[in-house]
């Protein structure tokens, strides 16, 4: 599949079949595609947490349901939890000069990566930020003082594929100048 082809199918996804497991060896490519991801001086300042376990999807699910929001979540497969980790020291300084706090850009990028090789494997998936950190980081056993960014939920999708809804190159795009 050509890159764009891969960039059109892919959709947030808000509606799972809940009875189909998704595949060790698909959640194990996608993986590899976010570990090939690009990062600001190779920093790699991520760690995934993939989450398949029945009981444990529930409880990754109630957090992520916390106040209303994304209730639909609860019918993912499999959720891939994106944990920052400390840049390296090359990273860090840069960030430091430019004013800009580069693993949060690091793990947006690997969060795509992980929803356009989900895609590619012929899953749905969507990104996630709204969440009971405090929660997840008890569920997952992430350390105090680590974030979690995202979670990317994961399965097959049970609803038809969407039109995108964009803005046009014109609106979002120019040469030379804004």
């Amino acid at each position: 599949m050509k890159f764009i082809d891969l960039a059109e199918a892919r959709q947030s996804c808000r509606a799972y079949d809940a009875r189909r497991e998704v595949e060790r060896d698909k959640l194990n490519r996608i993986a590899e595609a976010a570990r090939l991801a690009p990062s600001a001086c190779n920093s790699q300042p991520w760690h995934i947490i993939t989450v398949t376990d029945p009981e444990k999807r529930t409880d990754v699910a109630d957090a992520l349901a916390s106040m209303g929001m994304n209730r639909w979540a609860g019918q993912a497969a499999a959720y891939m939890v994106i944990v920052q980790e400390s840049p390296n020291f090359t990273a860090r300084l840069g960030g430091w000069v430019k004013n800009k706090h580069f693993p949060l850009i690091d793990c947006g990028i690997v969060a795509s990566f992980i929803t356009l090789a989900a895609t590619d494997e012929g899953l749905g998936s969507c990104i996630l930020g709204w969440f009971e950190e405090k929660r997840l980081r008890r569920v997952l056993g992430v350390p105090r003082g680590k974030r979690i960014l995202m979670v990317v939920s994961l399965g097959y999708a049970a609803e038809d594929h969407r039109e995108h809804v964009r803005h046009s190159l014109s609106e979002i795009h120019s040469y030379e100048s804004y």
